[in-house]
C-alpha cells in the first residue's frame, strides 16, 4: 500500500476527478506520479499495489485541520484566496477504514482516491469550520499573503481539486462521515449524526 496525495492531479478547476484522470505537471503532481512508479515496481514480483492518494485529513490532533483551528478560534478564520477552489477532504475514521478494507479485501488494486464523496469549495469549508466552532468565517486570506508566507506551498492550497472517490465507491465502501459538517463535528469531538461505517 503505498500513500500518495490528490496533489497528483495537479489544478483541474472545477473538473471533478477519478482515479483514471491523468497526471498534473506541477512540482507535487510530479513528485506523487514519481512516487507511486516507485511503488509500482512492486507489481513486477506479484504483489498487489494499492495507490491510496489522500485528501486533506480531518483528524482531532493535529494535521491540516490542527493548523486551521488557531485562527477559526481566534475569531479571525476565514477562505483562503478566493474561497472557490475545491477542497477534497476526508475525515480519519475514514482514511483508517480504507486503509482496513485494502488489507482485508484484494478487489482494491491501482489507485484510489481515499477522498469524502462530497468535496467542498474552500469558502464552504471555512463557513462550516466556523459554524462548528461557533465563530464567524469571514476573515480571507489574500493570495499574495499566503505566497509571501508560504511560498510554492500556497498555489496547493489556491488551486485544489475536486476528487471523487469513485473506485471505493465501485466496492462498496461506506463513508462513517461522508458530510462535512459530521466530519467536522467527529474530528472536534462532538456529537455526530454521520452515516455509520
Amino acid at each position: 500500500m503505498n500513500a500518495s496525495a490528490v496533489g497528483y492531479y495537479g489544478p483541474h478547476g472545477d473538473e471533478a476527478l477519478d482515479e483514471t484522470a491523468p497526471p498534473g505537471a506541477d512540482f507535487l503532481a510530479r513528485v506523487c506520479e514519481a512516487w507511486e512508479r516507485e511503488a509500482l515496481r512492486a507489481e513486477a514480483l506479484g504483489i498487489r499495489v494499492v495507490r491510496l492518494r489522500l485528501g486533506v485529513v480531518l483528524a482531532p490532533d493535529g494535521g491540516a485541520l490542527g493548523r486551521m483551528l488557531p485562527p477559526f478560534r481566534a475569531f479571525v478564520g476565514g477562505p483562503l484566496g478566493s474561497g472557490r477552489q475545491w477542497m477534497s477532504w476526508i475525515q480519519r475514521d475514514d482514511v483508517i477504514g480504507l486503509v482496513l478494507a485494502v488489507l482485508e479485501d484484494e478487489r482494491y488494486r491501482g489507485p484510489l482516491n481515499a477522498t469524502a464523496p462530497r468535496p467542498v469549495e474552500n469558502r464552504d469549508f471555512a463557513r462550516a469550520l466556523g459554524s462548528a466552532l461557533g465563530r464567524p468565517a469571514w476573515l480571507a486570506v489574500p493570495a499574495p499573503v499566503l505566497r509571501l508566507v508560504l511560498g510554492e506551498l500556497a498555489d496547493m492550497l489556491l488551486t485544489g481539486q475536486r476528487v471523487m472517490p469513485r473506485a471505493a465507491e465501485r466496492l462498496g465502501y461506506r463513508w462513517r462521515h461522508p458530510d462535512l459538517p459530521g466530519a467536522l463535528a467527529a474530528s472536534l469531538g462532538r456529537p455526530t449524526a454521520s452515516a455509520p461505517g
